[in-house]
């Protein structure tokens, strides 16, 4: 068993949702979290509310659809910290439109940012890890990576090879000491996704969840926290899915 303790920890997508409450259960384990978030703001601010509770937390602006600009985030870290020893490439967007609509533009930005930035962070986390004997590196899938849905085939498509992506790489450096897993979320609450905002669309998305509510960002957090914990995990996506797949 890892103990995270004063272990080096990038989370990307870190400023909210369920990157947010994962920084935050690496800062509650003792960790060292670099938090990389596209939104400046946003992160900005995160890094001054968690500093005044913790000491080792550290914003980097990060483009993950761009390789110089993960590159640069990893640099960064082990500059500042010294050392990588876990990842978190869960930054990601989506997209719903009918099949036939969907543009050029909108296909090419939810791959890029959702597989392409997971390729990155894999490549460049792999880099240190390799130096300092090894690692885990997790990354976050969807249970779209598993299932299929109507108006979402970017995001499905970039899903499930995050799956296998993170299947390949387990394989291929399981022998030094690297660990690469998965978590595979259902519909989190979130700012976005709520009653309020969705209404009765809410209520059909609940539906879908055998066990009768959304997930919580703090519950892929502790599933996150299981991965990089447990020694003997590798090669493969956890579904936190209140039933969602079992159907």
């Amino acid at each position: 068993m890892t103990n995270l303790d004063g272990k080096v920890v990038i989370v990307t997508g870190g400023a909210s949702g369920i990157g947010l409450a994962t920084a935050k259960a690496f800062l509650d384990k003792g960790s060292k979290v670099v938090i990389g978030d596209y939104n400046k703001e946003a992160g900005k601010k995160v890094e001054e509310e968690l500093k005044a509770e913790y000491a080792n937390v550290l914003f980097v602006p990060v483009n993950v659809a761009e390789e110089k600009s993960v590159e640069n985030l990893v640099s960064v870290t082990v500059e500042q910290f010294g050392r990588l020893d876990v990842i978190f490439n869960n930054a990601g967007i989506g997209v719903q439109t009918p099949t036939h609509q969907l543009t050029d533009e909108e296909y090419k930005r939810v791959i890029a940012v959702n597989q392409d930035g997971v390729f990155y962070g894999i490549k460049y986390a792999l880099r240190e890890m390799l130096k300092t004997g090894g690692g885990s590196i997790i990354n976050t899938s969807s249970i779209l990576g598993t299932v299929g849905e109507p108006t979402s085939i970017p995001y499905a498509a970039s899903k499930g090879a995050i799956n296998l992506m993170t299947k390949s790489v387990a394989l291929e450096y399981a022998d030094r000491n690297i660990r690469v897993n998965a978590v595979g979320p259902g519909f989190i609450e979130s700012g976005l996704v709520n009653k309020e905002a969705l209404g009765d669309f809410y209520d059909g998305l609940v539906a879908k969840h055998p066990i009768g509510r959304l997930g919580k960002p703090e519950e892929i957090a502790h599933a996150v926290i299981f991965l990089a914990e447990n020694d003997f995990v590798t090669g493969t996506t956890i579904l936190v899915d209140g039933g969602y797949t079992a159907k």
